[in-house]
């Protein structure tokens, strides 16, 4: 999503590893002020975060955010429970698919759009050891491939 008048925040590389990304969501975020500041100088942390759905909303836990230095008694709890903005439609037809079995949410990136705090998530469905292998497999010949390439080109 993070394209043209976007900057990346925090990116979990992991995710893409561990689970099939079936759908993309663009969602907003419940922040305060010294969390805002804090994004922007790009200290945020989604490696260990996931989302769930709680009375017809949708939250996101763990997402780490160092607390901003001159904030003082305005600064919030680094690992607090945030809300996510999204229209109900999207919310109603993610939670259909979380209650098929094998199905989860998990944040892919945060990023600033324009001056918004925007967190793509993504609908996805968790790979077996041998997915994993057989994707490790293909970036070895793919890189590889790249590799042959290079030096016939010289």
């Amino acid at each position: 999503m993070a394209g043209k008048g976007t900057k990346l925040i925090a990116n979990n590389k992991k995710a893409y590893h561990d689970y099939f990304i079936e759908d993309k969501y663009e969602a907003g975020i419940v922040l305060h002020g010294t969390e805002v500041k804090s994004l922007r100088m790009g200290k945020c942390s989604i490696k260990e975060s996931f989302i769930h759905p709680e009375n017809g909303e949708i939250y996101i836990e763990h997402m780490h955010i160092s607390p901003y230095e001159k904030g003082n008694i305005f600064n919030k709890d680094p690992l607090r429970t945030r809300k996510l903005l999204l229209h109900k439609r999207e919310i109603l037809k993610l939670l259909g698919q979380v209650s098929q079995k094998g199905y989860t949410i998990v944040p892919l990136q945060v990023y600033l759009k324009d001056s918004l705090v925007k967190v793509e998530i993504g609908l996805a469905r968790g790979k077996k050891l041998y997915d994993k292998r057989e994707d490790i497999a293909k970036k070895d010949q793919r890189r590889e491939a790249e590799r042959d390439m290079k030096v016939r080109l010289r």
